[in-house]
């Protein structure tokens, strides 16, 4: 059974061939804006992938005495994320720390409070600020509206992205007239 790092690389190697290397900073950014995974973890997988027959690696020359391993999708894994990704969604525990903070905020005083909030405001908002350049860098590419592209699906995402960041811009903006309104009269 493939876990569900090695689907994420099946969608990066489905789009393209890459080595680790690629695939473990391709994992920080974009990946990592919704799945992440460690370099240690990356090399270890792509074995178990190997061995399943999921993807295949070729041999090429590289900078230094080692060559290089440039892996890809094979049929078989390439059929394995279409069957992943036509699944059934089966709900997944959420653990959002930021959530958890502000679920005990009453056990901060009210300026540690308000801080936090601001913090969190400022961290979405970056965050915001980064899916927005990245979505634009792409919405002059005609494929970025063709549904079966990859470009297709990295805009829908990062939308997905921009409309949940700005979301909980709105929310933390509500906290913060919440905490300024304090206990009604």
């Amino acid at each position: 059974m493939t876990s569900t790092l090695g689907y994420a690389i099946l969608g990066l190697l489905a789009r393209r061939p890459r080595t680790g290397y690629d695939l473990a900073r391709l994992m920080e950014r974009p990946v990592g804006w919704f799945w992440t995974a460690s370099h240690s973890q990356i090399y270890p997988e792509l074995a178990r992938l190997e061995r399943d027959e999921l993807v295949e690696h070729v041999d090429v020359d590289a900078a230094g005495p080692r060559q290089s391993k440039i892996y890809s999708a094979t049929d078989s894994g390439m059929a394995a994320l279409r069957a992943w990704v036509a699944s059934d969604l089966v709900p997944q525990p959420v653990r959002d720390l930021e959530v958890l903070r502000l679920w005990s905020l009453w056990a901060v005083d009210p300026d540690t409070a308000k801080d936090l909030v601001q913090r969190a405001r400022a961290v979405h908002s970056q965050r915001l600020a980064a899916y927005e350049a990245e979505r634009d860098s792409v919405v002059d590419d005609p494929d970025a509206y063709d549904p079966t592209s990859p470009t297709f699906a990295s805009r829908v995402t990062l939308e997905g992205g921009i409309r949940s960041r700005r979301a909980a811009i709105e929310w933390l903006d509500w906290l913060t007239d919440q905490l300024a309104e304090g206990s009604p009269s």
